[in-house]
C-alpha cells in the first residue's frame, strides 16, 4: 500500500503530496486524513494522509520509497469533504496546502518536530568519565537537544565529537500537544447486600466512611468524582482511601471534558410568535432545508428586525431532518449572549469555537463534533472548519464584518469557504446583516442569492430618532468638550430616567497621540511608522501594531520642553470624562484593554445586563449584535474616525458602523435616540446612516466604486513586500511587477510598486502592488507561477513576500 502525503513544510517547492509505503502492521490504521509521522531528509515530519493507493506496482522504484513510521490517531482528524476543500483553499488563496489543513485543525494537532540526543550502546560507566552531560544520558538515554544546551552549555561543543566516536547519535521525535483532562471518580465494588453487611461491620466512629457506602446504597450503579463527594458532601479522601484498601472502592482516572460552560444552567425560553415578516423569509429557508438543496440567501433586516429567531428556527428543522448546523458569528463580544440563546434551544447538542476558549477546551470542543455528540456549532471565522459530515445548513450573521477576513496566512474569506461547502453538501447558506457588505448585497441583486428583506423591527416599534450634531458649530459656540451640548443633555435625561446608554468610539486607550506643543514633537514607534498611544492607567505610550510600549515621560525627548500633552480621544479619556461631568455615573468600558483576561467579555455584559452599569463605553465589540432591554441611548464620539481612512470602503464602514451602534437603541418597549457627533455631516454615509436608508446608501456608493473602479467592479489582489533593508524590498517588488505585466491580460491593471500606507511595520520596511482585475481566469495560476519563480531569490535576500486575495485590510 503506498499513501500520499503532504508533509509540514509550508514552502512552495515541497507543495505536493509525497509518496510513502505503509508497512503491513500500520495498514489497518491508516487512511485518508490521518496524521502519520514520515522521515523528510534527515527529519521526522508530521504529515497528512491526502490519497491511498492499493496496487504498488504502479509506481515506479517503490522500492526506494520510505516507510511511514506512525500513525498519530486512531480516527483521522481530517474528513475527506476537509481535505477536499483545504486543496481548494490552498489553489484559491495561494498559501501551501499543509498550511490551509492546519487552519482547519486544533493548535493542539499541530506536531511539533523536535532534535533528540540519545545514548549508543557504547555509552557506558566508563567513557562517562567526569563529563555530566553524559553521566545524565547514560542514566536517561535520550533528552531533548534544547534542554540538553540550556542545562550542559559547556559541553555543547563536544556534542559533535561525541557523535562521531559512536557514543551518542540523534534522532527526530513528533509530538503534539494534547492533554486530556483526568478527574478522580470513585465506584463502589459491592453489591447492596454486600453493602449493608459491610455497613453492619464499620465501628461506630468511621462515620464519613458509613456515609460514603450509603450514598451508594442509595445511587446503585453510580460512580461520583471525588469533587463531587468532597464539594457537595464535604467527603475528604481519607475514608475513600481506607475503603479502597478494603476493597470495597475502586478509585480511578477518567478523562472529563474541559467545558466553558459546565457549571452554567441555561433556562429556556418560550419559543415567540413569529411575525408575518419572519414567516413570510422563513418560507423559502424552511423549504430547501426540506428539499436537502443547495440554496443561498441574504436576509437584509433591521436592526431588532428579529433575524436571530430566523436563524434559530432554521436550525431546529435542520436538526428535524437529522442534520448538523453551522453558526458565524463576527466577535468574541458577541459569543456570550449567542452561546446563552443556543444553549437554552438546543442544551448539549451546541459545541462552542472562538479565540477566548483555552486550547485544550477548543480541543474537547473540536473532538464532541468528531465524535458526533453535537449538532451544533457557534463560534467565529475558524468554526466554518467544524468537521461535522452531514451539513444542512450554514448560517453567517452580521455577514458584512472584515473579521471573518483572515488577516495571516491562509488568507481565506469564511464566507466564501461556507460557500463552497455549502454546495459540496447541498446545504442552505443563510447570510444576514442590517448593512450587508456592498458585494454581497451587488450578488443577491443579480440573482447569485436570493434577496430576503426585513425592512421593519418586531412589533412594529420604530427605529430610534437619529440626531446629527455638527462639532465645528460646537466649538463655534465655546463647547470644548468631546460631548455635544446634545448627547450632555440626552445621558442627563437618561441617568434622571435611569435607562441604559450605549457610549461608542472606534479608539482604546486614552489620547490617540501624544505631542509636544513647544516644537511639535509627536512620540512615535521606533519599530513602526505610527505614532504611539497613551494608556493613563499604566502611564504609558503604546503601539497597536507591535506592541512596543515605553513610560510616559515628563519632558519632550526632543527639546525638553514640560509641555507635552495628550491629543486626541480614546475610551480611558471618555471614561474620565464621564465621571467628571456626571458624579456616580456607572460606567462599564470594554476594549481590548479591559477584556483581555478570559471570561471578562461575558463578565462586563452580565454586569450591563443586570444594570449594575449605567453606560455601556467601548470600541467596535459594543457596535453589533447586543441586546439590552434598557438601552434607549447610543452615542457617537467621534463618526469620523472609520470615513478619513485610505480606504476604499472607508465610507461603507462608517455606515456599517453607524448603523450597527445606533441599532442598540429602543429595540423593546422604550424608545430610543441615537447622537452622531461629525465634523463632516453632509458626507452621504453619515446622511443615510441618520435616515436607516441601506438602498440609498448602497447607490450613492456603487457609483463612487464605478468611478474609481473598485469591488464589487473590480477584484483585487494585493502583493505585500517587506524587508529590513529600503532598496532590497524596492527591488523585490519591481522584479516582481515587471514579471506580471508581462504576463497580465490587457484589462487587468497593476498599479504601484508604492510603499504601503504604514511604511514600516515591526523594523520591516513595506511595499505594494495591487492589481485590479475583471475577467483573468488563469490569474491564480499566474500567481502561483510569479511565486515559485521568486522563492529561491526571497529566501536569499530574506524578503518576505505575500498574497491576499480580494483584501480587506489595504494599511
Amino acid at each position: 500500500m503506498i499513501a500520499q502525503i503532504i508533509v509540514d513544510v509550508p514552502v512552495n517547492r515541497t507543495n505536493r503530496p509525497f509518496d510513502y509505503r505503509v508497512p503491513a502492521w500500520l495498514t489497518p490504521l491508516i487512511q485518508v486524513g490521518s496524521r502519520v509521522v514520515v522521515p523528510f531528509g534527515p527529519r521526522k515530519l508530521q504529515g497528512y494522509v491526502v490519497g491511498i493507493s492499493e496496487n504498488e506496482a504502479d509506481f515506479v522504484d517503490n522500492n526506494r520509497l520510505k516507510d511511514v513510521e506512525q500513525v498519530v490517531d486512531d480516527t483521522p482528524p481530517l474528513t475527506r469533504e476537509l481535505l477536499d476543500m483545504s486543496e481548494w483553499m490552498s489553489k484559491q488563496y495561494l498559501c501551501p496546502w499543509v498550511t490551509a489543513v492546519q487552519a482547519m485543525l486544533p493548535a493542539v494537532l499541530k506536531g511539533k518536530s523536535e532534535k533528540w540526543l540519545t545514548a549508543t550502546d557504547e555509552l557506558d560507566e566508563e567513557t562517562c568519565g567526569q563529563s555530566g552531560l553524559l553521566w545524565e544520558l547514560y542514566r536517561k538515554r535520550h533528552l531533548p537537544l534544547a534542554e540538553v544546551e540550556k542545562q550542559f552549555p559547556e559541553e555543547f561543543l563536544l556534542i559533535p565529537g561525541w557523535i562521531r566516536s559512536g557514543l551518542l547519535e540523534t534522532e527526530y521525535q513528533v509530538k503534539d500537544r494534547i492533554t486530556r483532562k483526568q478527574q478522580s471518580f470513585v465506584r463502589c465494588l459491592l453489591t447492596t447486600e454486600e453493602i449493608a453487611e459491610a455497613l453492619a461491620s464499620l465501628p461506630a466512629r468511621a462515620e464519613q466512611m458509613r456515609r460514603v457506602l450509603e450514598l451508594f446504597s442509595q445511587h446503585e450503579g453510580q460512580s461520583f468524582s471525588i469533587q463531587m463527594l468532597r464539594d457537595d458532601w464535604g467527603i475528604t479522601r481519607s475514608p475513600l482511601k481506607s475503603l479502597e484498601a478494603k476493597g470495597w472502592l475502586a478509585i480511578e482516572q477518567v478523562e472529563v471534558y474541559r467545558d466553558p460552560y459546565a457549571n452554567r444552567r441555561f433556562s429556556e425560553k418560550a419559543k415567540p410568535a413569529f411575525t408575518p415578516m419572519q414567516n413570510q423569509v422563513l418560507a423559502p429557508i424552511l423549504q430547501s432545508i426540506q428539499d436537502q438543496s443547495y440554496a443561498s440567501y441574504l436576509l437584509h433586516g433591521v436592526t431588532g428586525s428579529g433575524k436571530t429567531e430566523v436563524y434559530l428556527e432554521a436550525i431546529e428543522q435542520t436538526l428535524a431532518k437529522g442534520q448538523e448546523a453551522i453558526f458565524l458569528v463576527p466577535e468574541i463580544s458577541l459569543t456570550p449572549q449567542m452561546v446563552e440563546r443556543f444553549k437554552a434551544r438546543f442544551g448539549a447538542d451546541v459545541a462552542v469555537l472562538h479565540s477566548a476558549l483555552s486550547q485544550g477546551e477548543k480541543y474537547d470542543e473540536w473532538r464532541k463534533i468528531m465524535r458526533k455528540q453535537v449538532k451544533v456549532v457557534v463560534g467565529a471565522r475558524s468554526a466554518i472548519f467544524a468537521p461535522f459530515q452531514n451539513v444542512g445548513l450554514i448560517v453567517i450573521d452580521e455577514e458584512h464584518e472584515s473579521s471573518y477576513k483572515q488577516e495571516e496566512t491562509p488568507r481565506y474569506h469564511a464566507r466564501e469557504v461556507a460557500l463552497w461547502r455549502a454546495k459540496n453538501n447541498n446545504a442552505v447558506l443563510l447570510m444576514g446583516s442590517a448593512t450587508p457588505a456592498l458585494e454581497t448585497y451587488a450578488l443577491a441583486t443579480r440573482g447569485r442569492y436570493t434577496l430576503l428583506e426585513m425592512p421593519e423591527r418586531v412589533g412594529n416599534r420604530p427605529m430610534p430618532s437619529v440626531h446629527v450634531v455638527d462639532m465645528r458649530e460646537e466649538l463655534q459656540a465655546e463647547n470644548r468638550s468631546m460631548f455635544s451640548r446634545k448627547l450632555h443633555e440626552m445621558i442627563a435625561d437618561r441617568l434622571a430616567k435611569q435607562e441604559q446608554m450605549v457610549v461608542f468610539l472606534n479608539r482604546r486607550g486614552f489620547s490617540t497621540f501624544v505631542m509636544c506643543r513647544s516644537c511639535g514633537y509627536t512620540m512615535r514607534c521606533i519599530h513602526c511608522d505610527i505614532s504611539l498611544t497613551y494608556h493613563k492607567t499604566n502611564h504609558t505610550a503604546r503601539c497597536h501594531y507591535c506592541g512596543y510600549t515605553i513610560a510616559q515621560p515628563a519632558h519632550c525627548p526632543e527639546c525638553q520642553s514640560e509641555h507635552i500633552r495628550f491629543f486626541g480621544t480614546g475610551t480611558q479619556k471618555v471614561e474620565a470624562e464621564l465621571a467628571k461631568l456626571f458624579p456616580g455615573i456607572r460606567v462599564i468600558r470594554m476594549d481590548v484593554d479591559t477584556t483581555s483576561r478570559k471570561g471578562s467579555h461575558e463578565e462586563l455584559l452580565n454586569k450591563f445586563r443586570t444594570g449594575q452599569g449605567d453606560v455601556l463605553l467601548g470600541t467596535q465589540m459594543i457596535a453589533k449584535g447586543l441586546d439590552f432591554p434598557r438601552v434607549t441611548l447610543a452615542g457617537i464620539i467621534a463618526a469620523d474616525t472609520s470615513l478619513h481612512l485610505p480606504d476604499f470602503r472607508a465610507a461603507e464602514k462608517t455606515f456599517q458602523l453607524l448603523t450597527q451602534v445606533g441599532g442598540r437603541a429602543g429595540r423593546h418597549e422604550l424608545e430610543g435616540d441615537v447622537v452622531i457627533q461629525t465634523y463632516t455631516p453632509e458626507h452621504y454615509s453619515i446622511q443615510h446612516a441618520t435616515r436607516h436608508d441601506y438602498p440609498a446608501f448602497y447607490q450613492d456608493e456603487m457609483l463612487q466604486r464605478r468611478r474609481t473602479g473598485y469591488p464589487p467592479y473590480f477584484r483585487l489582489v494585493l502583493i505585500t513586500f517587506s524587508h529590513e533593508d529600503v532598496p532590497v524590498v524596492i527591488r523585490g517588488a519591481h522584479t516582481m511587477a515587471d514579471y506580471l505585466r508581462q504576463h497580465l491580460a490587457e484589462t487587468t491593471i497593476l498599479l504601484g510598486p508604492v510603499a504601503s500606507p504604514i511604511a514600516r511595520v515591526k523594523d520591516r520596511f513595506r511595499f505594494q502592488i495591487m492589481l485590479k482585475y475583471r475577467d483573468e481566469p488563469q490569474l491564480s495560476t499566474l500567481l502561483a507561477q510569479a511565486t515559485a519563480a521568486f522563492e529561491e531569490w526571497n529566501k536569499q535576500q530574506k524578503v518576505l513576500m505575500t498574497i491576499d486575495v480580494d483584501p480587506y485590510v489595504l494599511l
